[in-house]
């Protein structure tokens, strides 16, 4: 769940530019994400933890929308950064919600769910199986 994922993006410099690639760039390491080059190839490729990357996409949607109201010139510019972020976190849906939301949200799915199934499932430990439960049934 904590691990890195990395969405490749082709061709960004040709579709956003320089200048708005280097601003995504310094927005990507407020987000505690990497954007970068792939080798020394002409492809970029965005890594980090899903739900950091999430957030980044997030903060491109704000900073597009105050560019937008602020009549900036080009305020669509990151729009193709954000639908390819979008899709592909789109197979990573597992790893944008918290262990806790996991839990609680498998046992009100399916209320009999046994605390094993549970371990199996989420890979977390018994004891927070049985917080999330008490959670869910509201003790």
């Amino acid at each position: 769940m904590n691990e890195d994922i990395t969405i490749a993006l082709p061709s960004l410099i040709h579709r956003i530019g320089g200048d708005t690639a280097k601003e995504a760039k310094a927005i990507a390491v407020q987000c505690h994400c990497e954007l970068k080059r792939v080798r020394r190839s002409r492809n970029w490729g965005i890594t980090g933890d899903a739900i950091n990357i999430q957030s980044f996409a997030a903060h491109l949607t704000t900073h597009q929308q105050i560019s937008k109201k602020l009549n900036k010139k080009g305020y669509g510019e990151f729009h193709y950064l954000i639908n390819k972020i979008e899709t592909g976190l789109l197979g990573h849906a597992d790893k944008l919600e918290t262990l806790e939301e996991k839990l609680v949200r498998l046992i009100t799915q399916t209320p009999s769910i046994t605390l094993s199934e549970l371990v199996l499932v989420t890979h977390c430990t018994e004891a927070e199986a049985r917080v999330a439960r008490f959670e869910a049934e509201g003790w």
